[in-house]
């Protein structure tokens, strides 16, 4: 660092006021994951902490010339590579064969989150001080030796910037839904190719055959009836898709109290008890969604309560997007288009960079090309102009 500029590390972000933090989100739409209140609900619940992995290791850049920071990183120390949603075990093992050690690395992420959001967190949104908390990141992961640095779920702007500094740049691709000014989910459908609306009309009839009830549960509805049985159905999709869970349930009763204005639970119920449920999060114009599980297998449920309602919600509210979370190409179907998604990384070995570097650059390509062939083979019909629907602005009914 300079002169007139310090880096501070936070190995607890209440370390930082949430005044102080917040602040440094505010040249980017309100997106609840950078929000100091979530972050703090991931680490005093035990979700994030030095015992899953997930070292709070944030940084915070001060200057001599400002009454305001420079801005924060969130940053983690981690242990092993789970959790992140872009993958690097092959790179861990090849350091690790090779008689390095991979780990401990730094992750510039929100823990178990992928949704893109910016991560070098200044109130200007200025490149300049971008550079100086990136500058801060890389120096402090040289001063203490860690094997690598990765940023994930970048916005394109800072996946750039970070490439001209030096960090190696990666794509994958999700698949968001986006509002094309609807007043109703018939709006939506309408755009769609006659064979695939048919289909949607089909699931969502089928979905909630047997009695099956929807409903949406937000702010002041939010209760302990509600976390308990959402609790019970993120168990069960945890325990069967990667062994131990990684939120505690004290996380979703800390959500309930700090945050409820932020959160959505599209809740299905059947003969008066609920079993299936989904946890979305609310943006200034997106709606995230994160987490499902059921205790009971209806056809087309997950595709009811995950995407469709998201959709209805999303309507509803003047939302531009739904970010439906990591992978799925079965989105498609449902109206969600192929975005690309970008990460950034900094490895400290030279030899070892110059091979993740010629891996990602055929990595990019294939994505590219697969993003290519499925903006090509989206189900909406051949008079949707899908450049509007991704540009068009809408005012918030919240």
């Amino acid at each position: 660092m300079t002169a007139e500029t310090s880096a501070k590390i936070l190995h607890n972000i209440n370390e930082v006021s949430a005044e102080v933090w917040d602040q440094c989100t505010t040249a980017f739409p309100y997106n609840p994951f950078l929000s100091h209140k979530f972050l703090n609900a991931l680490e005093t619940s035990g979700s994030a902490c030095a015992e899953t992995g997930w070292q709070p290791f944030h940084i915070l850049v001060e200057s001599s010339e400002r009454d305001e920071p420079v801005g924060v990183v969130p940053i983690y120390l981690k242990s092993h590579s789970q959790g992140e949603y872009v993958f690097d075990y092959g790179w861990a093992d090849a350091w690790h064969r090779a008689g390095g050690k991979y780990y401990p690395k730094m992750q510039i992420s929100v823990p178990f989150t992928p949704a893109t959001a910016p991560k070098l967190l200044t109130s200007t949104g200025d490149p300049d001080d971008e550079q100086l908390l990136l500058n801060a990141c890389m120096q402090v992961a040289q001063q203490i030796d860690v094997s690598s640095i990765h940023m994930t779920f970048l916005p394109q702007e800072q996946w750039q910037h970070a490439g001209e500094l030096g960090f190696l740049k990666r794509m994958d691709q999700q698949f968001h839904w986006h509002n094309g000014g609807y007043a109703k989910f018939d709006d939506f459908l309408a755009d769609l190719a006659s064979k695939k609306r048919k289909n949607i009309k089909r699931e969502r009839r089928d979905a909630l055959d047997n009695g099956i009830e929807i409903e949406w549960v937000t702010g002041d509805d939010l209760s302990e009836v509600h976390w308990d049985a959402f609790y019970r159905f993120y168990t069960d999709t945890g325990n069967r898709k990667w062994g131990t869970p990684y939120l505690t349930r004290e996380f979703f009763s800390t959500l309930g109290q700090v945050m409820p204005d932020d959160v959505l639970l599209i809740m299905a119920k059947r003969d008066g008890r609920y079993i299936a449920g989904a946890i979305n999060f609310i943006g200034a114009d997106t709606l995230f969604g994160r987490n499902w599980g059921c205790i009971e297998d209806h056809r087309f449920l997950h595709f009811e309560v995950c995407y469709y309602q998201a959709i209805d919600f999303a309507i509803h509210r003047g939302l531009k997007r739904v970010e439906a979370g990591a992978q799925g190409a079965h989105k498609v179907a449902r109206g969600y288009l192929p975005e690309a998604t970008y990460s950034a990384h900094w490895i400290a070995d030279e030899n070892f960079r110059d091979a993740v570097a010629r891996f990602l650059d055929d990595e990019r390509k294939y994505v590219a090309q697969d993003l290519a062939y499925v903006e090509a083979n989206t189900p909406f019909n051949a008079n949707t102009d899908l450049s509007r629907l991704r540009d068009i602005q809408l005012e918030s009914k919240a």
